[in-house]
């Protein structure tokens, strides 16, 4: 049986103020297969160190961006990330294969209910569309862009409500160590939520 290896790249320059991050990060699922990156740890200054970036990607089969949404994207390091460590005729152009058919999806926590993302909504867009340019990058980088695993309504949630989105995230990274994405269909999927939730 296949076996992948996930790296994780968490950002949130606001840890300690976030009850779901922390819970989620708390509970992570506890496996050799999961690398726990956390980019404001390692790089207070955003001093990002680019060949180990790139060694760590080319050792993992799925990389998630885990972060908050913030204004609609991601925070400041995260950004700085993709800038840096995804280099031209590294991660894209003519000789830029390193990152080719490695899985890649967003993990991505918002205050706002999952009714606002719509075109009726506060918001105007779903979440899919808002998030098009890093599914853009991924295409750009020749790797596979899942839907995005999405946590709505973080301000008025409680910690039960919490640890049940740690389960199902922690789910999720154990259903993809274990069986990867095959030929799958996400059209009726928007999130990996719903996804997983089909899987037993």
């Amino acid at each position: 049986m296949t076996t992948n290896k996930i790296l994780i790249l968490f950002a949130h320059p606001l840890f300690e103020k976030s009850m779901i991050n922390r819970i989620l990060i708390e509970y992570l699922l506890d496996s050799p297969n999961v690398t726990l990156h956390d980019l404001y740890e390692e790089y207070p200054e955003f001093d990002i160190d680019i060949k180990r970036e790139q060694d760590l990607l080319m050792e993992h089969d799925i990389i998630i961006w885990h972060h908050p949404f913030y204004w609609y994207s991601c925070p400041p390091l995260l950004k700085q990330w993709i800038d840096l460590v995804l280099e031209y005729n590294w991660a894209y152009g003519k000789s830029g294969n390193a990152l080719k058919d490695k899985i890649i999806f967003q993990a991505i926590t918002t205050g706002g209910s999952e009714e606002n993302y719509c075109s009726e909504g506060r918001d105007r867009f779903t979440i899919s569309e808002l998030l098009e340019p890093f599914n853009q990058t991924a295409m750009v980088c020749k790797m596979n862009y899942l839907p995005p695993f999405v946590i709505h309504g973080t301000h008025k949630m409680n910690s039960k409500e919490a640890l049940d989105k740690s389960r199902m995230y922690n789910k999720l990274l154990q259903h993809l160590i274990e069986n990867g994405i095959g030929k799958e269909t996400f059209e009726n999927y928007p999130y990996l939520n719903q996804w997983i939730q089909t899987k037993q």
